[in-house]
């Protein structure tokens, strides 16, 4: 299977399948002025077939005074990691995100921009960094400075565990004081209890946006809209380990939540069905070797 490098320079449905050219980075002169108008494109070649260590993904949606010190913190708490990417994803934002992540580029070199040109989703934000990424490993985290870049390390530190390589598909934060409204917190374990009793797949925090897994275990699911709550019961469907790991939740210092408890108990039910029916469908994992 192909890397999906070049995948950064296209747009619609060709973003999701390009398949990266292998040496020099080749860019049609007549797609470059397209891809300058659609993403934060730079006019500069870059090889971005190479491989690199890990790629981090993180979906905004008007998050303008959040995506710099978030970028910066991001930057700091993987330092330690030999080759690495950062990809925010602006998901057809009305405000300066995509201006404030374009002047960090020259600032922190790791730093990709993609920017949907009509806002579509956070799952599909998501895998949209995803399949632009070059890494096997990917950590994704929210927008909105909530959850904190330091954790990074320990949920890399818990997939990489030797013992059981490649098998564990998903490393999932628990935030240990989540710095929330009374009336959130108090939806979000009502909603955790159902979803218990219906899935039962040990997920005490489904809506924490950082986790860290393997990117062709993401790419093996089965894709539709709100998949990035279920990524948990999904993983182990399609028989891989899950982990998890408590981490830090800060209070939002700028903007305002895209989702209110109504909201997301309203598609929350039709998920949850549709989820128990896609577990119930599954035949088990397919072990297969090449005689």
């Amino acid at each position: 299977m192909g890397h999906y490098g070049t995948s950064l320079f296209l747009d619609g449905a060709d973003l999701y399948k390009a398949p990266a050219l292998f040496g020099r980075l080749e860019i049609p002169r007549r797609r470059e002025k397209q891809a300058a108008s659609t993403l934060d494109y730079d006019g500069i070649e870059r090889n971005l077939s190479m491989a690199v260590s890990l790629s981090v993904v993180v979906p905004v949606k008007d998050e303008a005074d959040n995506v710099a010190p978030l970028a910066r913190e991001i930057a700091a708490a993987i330092a330690g990691e030999p080759d690495s990417e950062i990809i925010f994803v602006d998901d057809g934002s009305n405000d300066g995100t995509a201006q404030a992540l374009s002047a960090l580029k020259s600032e922190i070199p790791s730093l990709r921009v993609i920017r949907h040109a009509a806002n579509l989703g956070q799952s599909r934000a998501i895998r949209t960094g995803v399949c632009a990424a070059r890494a096997s490993v990917i950590v994704t985290l929210d927008g909105d400075g909530q959850n904190d870049p330091a954790d990074i390390p320990k949920l890399l530190a818990e997939l990489r565990k030797d013992e059981t390589p490649h098998r564990i598909g998903l490393v999932s934060g628990v935030r240990a004081r989540r710095q929330d409204t009374a009336s959130r917190k108090l939806a979000s374990r009502a909603a955790n209890s159902i979803r218990q009793w219906l899935l039962k797949d040990n997920a005490t925090d489904s809506g924490c946006g950082l986790k860290a897994f393997r990117r062709e275990a993401f790419l093996a699911l089965p894709y539709f809209d709100h998949i990035h709550r279920f990524l948990i019961t999904l993983m182990l469907r399609e028989g891989y380990d899950v982990r998890f790991v408590d981490v830090n939740h800060r209070p939002r210092l700028h903007g305002t939540s895209k989702y209110t408890n109504f909201n997301r108990m309203l598609v929350g039910i039709t998920d949850l069905l549709g989820v128990r029916w896609l577990q119930r469908r599954f035949r088990g994992r397919a072990e297969a070797k090449e005689l």
